[in-house]
Order: C-alpha cells, then sequence, then structure tokens
C-alpha cells in the first residue's frame, strides 16, 4: 500500500486548504484512513478518520466543526477540507491506513501505513 498526501501550502488565519491522500495498492477499500498532524517540538496528534464506505467520520476536538474528512472510493483519494485555520493548525499533516477497531483510531501506533507527509503553514 502506498499513500501519497499533497495540498500543503501557506495560507493566512482563516484561510482554507483541502489537503488529498491519494492511496494505491492492496485493500486500501477496506480500512479505514485517517489524518494526523505533528508541529515542530510536539507529539503527532489524531486530527479526523473516516470508515472505507465514507459512512463514518472521527474528529479530534480541537478541528470539529472546521475540518472535514471525505473519500473518494472510486478513485482511491480521501480529502481533508480545512477551513477557518488558524496557527495552531500549522503542521506537518499525515494520511495513513488504520488497522484495529474504532476505540483505537485515535492512536498512531494503530495505523500500519503512511503518507509522507504535507506541511501545512498558517499565518497570523
Amino acid at each position: 500500500v502506498q499513500l501519497q498526501a499533497y495540498g500543503g501550502g501557506l495560507v493566512q488565519t482563516g484561510g482554507s486548504l483541502r489537503l488529498f491522500c491519494a492511496a494505491s495498492g492492496r485493500t486500501v477499500n477496506s480500512n479505514r484512513q485517517g489524518w494526523f498532524r505533528q508541529a515542530p517540538g510536539k507529539e503527532r496528534e489524531f486530527v479526523a478518520a473516516i470508515t472505507w464506505n465514507g459512512a463514518n467520520t472521527n474528529y479530534a476536538d480541537s478541528v470539529k466543526g472546521r475540518f472535514t474528512i471525505s473519500r473518494d472510493k472510486a478513485n482511491n483519494t480521501v480529502y481533508l477540507q480545512m477551513n477557518n485555520l488558524k496557527p495552531e493548525d500549522t503542521a506537518v499533516y499525515y494520511c495513513a491506513r488504520h488497522r484495529g477497531p474504532l476505540s483505537t483510531v485515535a492512536r498512531s501506533a494503530s495505523y500500519d501505513y503512511w503518507g509522507q507527509g504535507t506541511q501545512v503553514t498558517v499565518s497570523s
């Protein structure tokens, strides 16, 4: 399985960005996929996840109401629409494939394949 994340960039506070995670390989449509982020000097943290059919989503409290995760099964792509961005959203964003029960969706250790990351910078 290969995951490629892109779409990051520099945006002002209050702006929007859309991240993409293109997946290829086996069984990409049978797992949840998630987004994590890591700011300099901080641990990697969960952002959002979505089931294989797009029916269920999970979000970190810090992004609820501002970020939306969605997926296009036909194109094996997961999206993260980020609105009303804040400086504290600045981080490298990673997409990953989840393996495990729903209770582990926010744990990075329960993800087995990771994309290379894309930088998001929000200026104040």
